[in-house]
């Protein structure tokens, strides 16, 4: 539990740099609030409250000072066909539903299954993250709908984000860009899509209110589906992005209280007419680079873009697209981990196709869900695979030919089964066998039943059969599963 006075620091300890790069995210928020409105089907506000209660409410209840929540693609795309069938309201239902659960998993402290994915799998995130991220503003850049003026533009906001900290780093760059383009684009009036192109902004302030849906059973077996995948995809994107930002900031962060706020901001968020979010890996990197640390970051891009939509709309709608697409084609070229281009030389075959098999699963499915699964399930195949190989029986012959000891060394599972038995010649006429497996772990009932099975073929042909060496925890997965399994057949084999 964090004592008071770090949590205190967490939001008072780098206030000038917090507030500044939570103008610059809250700028970068709202073109994407819009656009994955738009996705789910639902009108740009629907968006733009939930970015703002969604990153207020984590800057107070998450576990990751300096990440920034919000209204995201990744729960937008699970919603659309709940949209579609069923209305807006049956979406706030399935946004609060999604935030118990994910308060339950936080509750239940399964956020360390984050053990589980690879470091491979987690640099095929970032670079299918960043290619995504790039992917998205080339309809910015149809050179059918744009003219060169704005590849100027966006070459110029590129330009100031790179060359201006060598100026100074007092301001951030993205911040810089924005204003100055911003400031060219209405005093000359060039015609350049803006913010307010992408629709409405609101002019109103969030309400609490109630989902507008009938309280009952069918109800729930409609939403929860929707609830679910929204809830699991989210934190698995949170947590994804938590891991990324404690790298960024060489600091540490807490998972299941992360899980927690996650839950609470989407479950408060869906009572005042908002998706659900999760964590935003570019949004969250803009604020790293551009100087947010803590909480105050993320409760200032939610403040400032509430404050900007709703009593600014008229000067935020001249904001110039190409000023937000250079920012972001910053925070892909950012993310993206060019030396694993290079690694891909160096680092075993195995890590580099876990690694290219996650990009090539995100970017065709655009679901960061199933990239990161498909590189889970590959790098436990190849792990698998690799502990078998190190698995090997070897036998011994006594002098008079009437007893054989083998020598059992390695894990004995599921993957190295095949190799166990294959190294028991059952045929050979003996008095005796010894199986050692002091220098052998037995794991699951595929490797007890292979026990089980040697030693009912030894039998079987008259040979006494002692296994000796067992560790106390091998011993207690036989002694569960093989004697259950065949009464009698392994009653008799710890004689020492």
């Amino acid at each position: 539990m964090i004592s008071l006075n770090a949590y205190q620091n967490q939001w008072f300890g780098n206030i000038r740099g917090d507030l500044l790069s939570g103008l610059v995210v809250a700028l970068a928020l709202i073109p994407e609030a819009i656009a994955f409105s738009t996705i789910a089907g639902v009108d740009p506000k629907i968006g733009l409250y939930a970015s703002f209660s969604i990153a207020v409410i984590i800057a107070i209840t998450g576990g990751r000072p300096g990440m920034i929540s919000a209204a995201t693609a990744a729960t937008a795309v699970l919603m659309v066909t709940l949209v579609r069938d069923h209305g807006l309201q049956y979406l706030l239902a399935a946004t609060v539903l999604a935030g118990l659960i994910q308060i339950v998993i936080g509750l239940l402290k399964l956020g360390f299954v984050m053990r589980f994915v690879s470091k491979s799998v987690m640099t095929g995130f970032v670079n299918a993250l960043a290619i995504l991220i790039f992917m998205a503003q080339l309809p910015e850049l149809d050179p059918w709908k744009v003219t060169w003026l704005t590849y100027a533009l966006v070459a110029a906001g590129l330009a100031i984000i790179y060359l201006f900290p060598n100026l100074t780093k007092a301001i951030p760059s993205p911040l810089v860009t924005i204003v100055l383009l911003t400031a060219l684009v209405v005093w000359f009036g060039w015609d350049v899509r803006t913010v307010g192109d992408l629709g409405e902004l609101p002019d109103t302030l969030p309400v609490f209110l109630i989902p507008d849906i009938p309280f009952t059973l069918e109800t729930l077996t409609i939403i929860a589906p929707y609830s679910f995948a929204v809830a699991v995809v989210g934190l698995l994107e949170s947590l994804m992005t938590q891991n990324i930002v404690d790298d960024l900031t060489d600091t540490t962060s807490d998972r299941n209280q992360e899980c927690i706020g996650q839950g609470i901001a989407n479950t408060a968020t869906g009572f005042i007419g908002g998706m659900a979010g999760c964590a935003m890996i570019g949004q969250s990197i803009i604020n790293v680079k551009s100087g947010g640390r803590g909480r105050l970051s993320a409760f200032a891009a939610g403040t400032f873009l509430l404050i900007m939509v709703v009593g600014l709309g008229d000067l935020v709608r001249q904001i110039p697209m190409a000023a937000l697409v250079a920012i972001m084609i910053m925070v892909s070229i950012g993310t993206f981990s060019w030396s694993s281009i290079k690694s891909l030389r160096t680092h075993p075959k195995s890590s580099s196709i876990v690694m290219i098999a996650t990009v090539v699963v995100v970017v065709y499915t655009h679901n960061l869900a199933l990239g990161v699964l498909a590189g889970v399930l590959l790098s436990g195949i190849f792990f698998a695979g690799k502990i078998s190989q190190l698995f090997g029986v070897t036998s011994q012959i006594s002098s008079d030919g009437r007893k054989r000891t083998y020598r059992v060394e390695g894990q004995l599972f599921y993957a190295s089964v095949e190799d166990f038995m294959r190294a028991f010649d059952f045929k050979e006429a003996l008095d005796e066998v010894v199986i050692d497996v002091s220098a052998a772990h037995i794991w699951d009932i595929s490797s007890v039943q292979a026990l089980d099975m040697a030693v009912l073929k030894f039998r079987r042909d008259g040979a006494e059969v002692e296994i000796i060496g067992m560790n106390e925890a091998s011993e207690t997965i036989v002694d569960k599963l093989a004697i259950h399994d065949k009464p009698g057949a392994m009653d008799k084999l710890m004689a020492h």
